[in-house]
């Protein structure tokens, strides 16, 4: 069975939900969802600078945590329209938490200044985000379609022209004159993390295939307080950095503060430095957690701003208003991604790509705490913004299939992942874990591990949420991107890419 649409969104997280709603106006749209993804289980919020808060202040901040790997362009579009999309959020219905007098409630997270996270429902942002997009979305023209994308279109003069869907046992082909992949980050890929277990770089994968370029592959940030459950794979249970930000503090196992010296702002250090501090640490002390202690926080505080992380704790037998809180990093957002411009086209005709899978630039080295769902909303509406004004040239031409190979040993990928391509890398790991997967497949999470550890292989310095033991400082011979693409037996290869010319 075929169809046709102007255009085929991939995706129904923030970034989707966003790109969908801006071109419901204007063009004929079909929203493809396979689950959605990780933006209802983001806890913290959005940031945006407003008032008397500074915009330059939210880009010097960014910038900051990124280790000054930013793109300054994009990140200034991010900080400058981020305020105008939440204002249009607000507008579509989303419930945001207030104080008192009726303004807006902030918070501060890691890396930042100055209070600038806006939050929902205590610690259940993502939710109410992505209730407000969808119900703003079904009073719109646009349909959606469950099923999992496990190929695209391409023509024979490399255009991509549409998408195959699998719905059950049904393949259905949509043609398109524009995909836009809102597919999500790579959080499967490795035996614990954040995400949901559909995340699995799918999107990454089909981009590489059809001919993409990816770019900033190495740096993914490990979240440095999941909840430590006990299990050691699958999703983990997020604890919001904004815990630490209302006054909680990292100790080790014997009680001492973590954070203490180690960084200006301690337990509020972007999240690389509290990360790798906490590795350290469990390292050191050969534990498979630290404590998180919020015992210091006002129960009322406790009860009001954080009912997600007090039900997670609970379920664990924690009460987080007078015990401390078992945490362990794990694997939650990827910074790089599909190389895009900053209307989200990426180096294949009439393939897009926004959010966790597009690498705009905006993240650097590691990302700012709660500028993800703020991302899907300003680079959702740029991408909207450019297909309205222009769509690919149709292309009626002979056309081929583009589709997800098949991975061999999906846990045994995850766990070769995790080992050398976690917080703490090497030559030797890395070098190792090429040769492992070397037999994995073609599926997306092979695909996706080969990429990553191809990338951190190529980057013999330390900067942001990529850091090598072996190459433990940053060098400014490696101040250019990692480019990574197939080669014709489908094997990633690497270029450095100049920053002037990403």
């Amino acid at each position: 069975m075929t169809r046709a649409v102007d255009v085929v969104v991939i995706g129904s997280g923030v970034a989707g939900l966003s790109t969908a709603l801006g071109l419901a106006a204007t063009r004929d749209v079909l929203l493809l969802s396979a689950g959605d993804g990780s933006t209802p289980w983001a806890q913290g919020g959005v940031s945006a600078a407003y008032g008397e808060d500074d915009p330059l202040d939210h880009w010097r901040d960014t910038d900051i945590a990124g280790a000054g790997f930013c793109d300054p362009r994009n990140v200034r579009a991010l900080v400058e329209e981020g305020p105008q999309r939440l204002a249009e959020l607000i507008a579509h219905g989303a419930r945001f938490d207030r104080n008192a007098d009726g303004s807006l409630s902030r918070t501060l997270e890691g890396g930042h200044s100055r209070p600038r996270i806006v939050h929902a429902g205590g610690d259940a942002t993502g939710a109410e985000v992505h209730r407000a997009l969808r119900a703003a979305l079904q009073r719109t023209s646009v349909r959606t379609m469950t099923g999992r994308t496990v190929g695209l279109v391409q023509s024979d003069s490399g255009s991509i022209v549409g998408v195959l869907v699998e719905t059950g046992d049904q393949l259905t082909q949509i043609d398109a004159r524009a995909v836009v992949l809102a597919t999500g980050g790579i959080g499967n890929a490795y035996l614990a993390s954040t995400n949901p277990s559909a995340v699995r770089g799918d999107g990454i994968a089909l981009a590489l295939r059809a001919g993409a370029s990816l770019v900033d592959m190495e740096f993914v940030q490990f979240h440095p307080t999941a909840l430590h459950t006990g299990e050691t794979s699958g999703q983990l249970p997020l604890v919001t950095e904004a815990v630490r930000g209302e006054g909680a503090v990292l100790r080790d196992v014997h009680g001492r503060r973590i954070m203490e010296g180690l960084h200006p702002r301690a337990d509020l250090a972007p999240r690389d430095v509290v990360a790798r501090a906490i590795e350290a640490t469990m390292r050191r002390d050969g534990s498979d957690h630290v404590w998180l202690d919020a015992t210091g926080v006002a129960p009322e505080v406790i009860r009001r701003r954080f009912p997600t992380v007090l039900a997670s704790c609970a379920r664990i037998g924690v009460d987080m208003v007078s015990d401390q809180i078992p945490v362990a990093p794990a694997e939650h957002f990827l910074c790089g991604g599909v190389r895009t411009d900053r209307n989200g086209a990426t180096d294949v005709p009439g393939l897009y790509a926004v959010g966790e899978v597009a690498a705009t630039g905006v993240h650097g080295a590691n990302r700012l705490a709660s500028n993800s769902l703020l991302e899907g909303l300003v680079f959702g509406r740029r991408v909207a913004t450019a297909l309205t004004l222009e769509l690919p040239a149709a292309d009626h031409g002979r056309s081929h299939e583009v589709a997800l190979g098949e991975d061999r040993e999906a846990e045994r990928i995850r766990t070769i992942l995790s080992r050398y391509a976690g917080i703490r890398r090497d030559g030797a790991g890395l070098n190792a874990a090429a040769d492992e997967l070397d037999t994995a497949g073609t599926g997306p999470l092979a695909t996706v591990a080969r990429s990553v550890v191809a990338a951190a292989t190529a980057r013999e310095d330390s900067r942001g949420c990529h850091w090598r033991s072996d190459h433990p400082h940053s060098d400014n011979r490696w101040d250019d991107h990692i480019v990574v693409r197939l080669d014709e037996d489908g094997r990633p290869t690497t270029r450095q890419l100049q920053r002037s010319e990403a």
